[in-house]
């Protein structure tokens, strides 16, 4: 119990996230002179499985997660610049739950920073 504790503690924020398929979280990213924009969403859920999309700095990635599962999350350094090398800001994003009667995914996102050089902006969807 007291590693969990821990873990935590090591986290700067905690963020919960409620999707529908294909909905879109939109999260601007600041640090230094920069910002980047993280955009993530979900497609599909069979067998247990949430295939996840996200996009960061050019970079595209398809995930699959898994309740009570060592796949349950996936980690995303958010500045890669040199600065802090072995220890950089990232996010953790969890899946936490899927509500079957409203088809909605629920996660977590966790914010590592312990420089405290992340300023997030949580964007709305245009319809």
């Amino acid at each position: 119990m007291f590693s969990s504790v821990t873990f935590a503690n090591d986290f700067r924020e905690v963020f919960k996230i409620s999707l529908k398929k294909d909905e879109q979280k939109k999260i601007l990213v600041k640090y230094a002179n920069r910002e980047k924009l993280f955009v993530f969403r979900w497609t599909l859920y069979v067998n247990g499985g949430l295939v996840t999309l996200y996009r960061y700095d050019n970079f595209v990635a398809q995930n699959v997660l898994y309740l009570n599962h060592r796949n349950q999350s996936f980690r995303l350094k958010l500045r890669d610049d040199g600065k802090n090398f072995y220890n950089p800001p990232y996010f953790l994003l969890k899946f936490k739950e899927f509500d079957t009667k409203k088809k909605e995914a629920k996660f977590e996102l966790y914010l590592y920073d312990n420089e405290m050089q992340i300023k997030l902006k949580f964007l709305k969807n245009k319809n």
